[in-house]
């Protein structure tokens, strides 16, 4: 890529950490395209941010992905955030729809996604790919194996398209947050300490301490580090796992 005004494509951008992705890339000077299926996220991202492009698309639909692509054509810069937290419970328990669902949008989504994307990297003569993982894939988190195990395949997915990208001048990487601070975040704290009959101060403090620097994680953070992979500055990083959780070392 050239030092020109990069287009990016956020999916999920219209809050949570997409937001904060999007928003940091528009600080950057980047054109911004966004991606999400509430409608009313990206009705109140665009009346903040009238500079952002936005589009109602669920990347689990083919169909809407390549609608959306169609506005758009193509991006410099991919970031695959769409997620969602899928079942909880133990392997017995999971509800096989619940199962396909959460693939579909962790890791199928991002396959559609991507390969919408590359096409027009290639013919540009470069790109960068950011997924986003989560920590979890190191530290592990019972009862909640689909999320996980959807996220570990996209690290799978980070690895292969480094290689196989490369020779198009294409980089792909991933981040992995760890525990975000936001309405999301603070809502798990609360149900897991409603769940275990615990104060939410005992259960944030018990997780803080498999965390080693004891913090939280500010969204923006994760909104820097994707733009910095997305710069010249990150030319030569590609098929790298970084994570930005403060050390992250066990989930209960």
């Amino acid at each position: 890529m050239d030092d020109r005004r990069q287009s990016v494509l956020v999916t999920a951008g219209g809050s949570g950490i997409g937001r904060a992705i999007a928003e940091r890339f528009l600080r950057a000077g980047a054109e911004v395209h966004v991606c999400d299926v509430d409608a009313d996220a990206l009705a109140a991202l665009e009346a903040e941010e009238p500079m952002v492009r936005s589009y109602r698309a669920d990347v689990s639909d083919e169909r809407e992905v390549a609608a959306m692509f169609d506005a758009i054509g193509g991006v410099d810069v991919l970031v695959n955030n769409a997620g969602i937290g899928g079942p909880r419970g133990s392997i017995e328990e999971i509800d096989g729809v619940e199962w396909e669902r959460t693939i579909a949008v962790n890791l199928t989504g991002a396959f559609h996604v991507t390969r919408r994307a590359v096409a027009a990297m290639k013919t540009a003569g470069g790109g960068a790919i950011v997924n986003i993982s989560t920590a979890s894939v190191r530290t592990g988190m019972p009862m909640r194996t689909a999320y996980v195990a959807s996220k570990q395949g996209l690290m799978g997915f980070t690895a292969n398209l480094a290689r196989e990208l490369g020779p198009d001048n294409i980089r792909c990487n991933a981040i992995l947050p760890g525990l975000i601070d936001n309405p999301r975040g603070r809502a798990l704290v609360a149900r897991m300490a409603d769940e275990n009959g615990r104060s939410v101060a005992e259960t944030e403090a018990e997780m803080l301490r498999f965390i080693s620097m004891r913090c939280w994680i500010d969204p923006a953070e994760v909104g820097d580090l994707a733009v910095f992979l997305a710069s010249p500055a990150a030319r030569h990083i590609t098929g790298q796992f970084i994570g930005v959780c403060g050390g992250a070392e066990w989930e209960g």
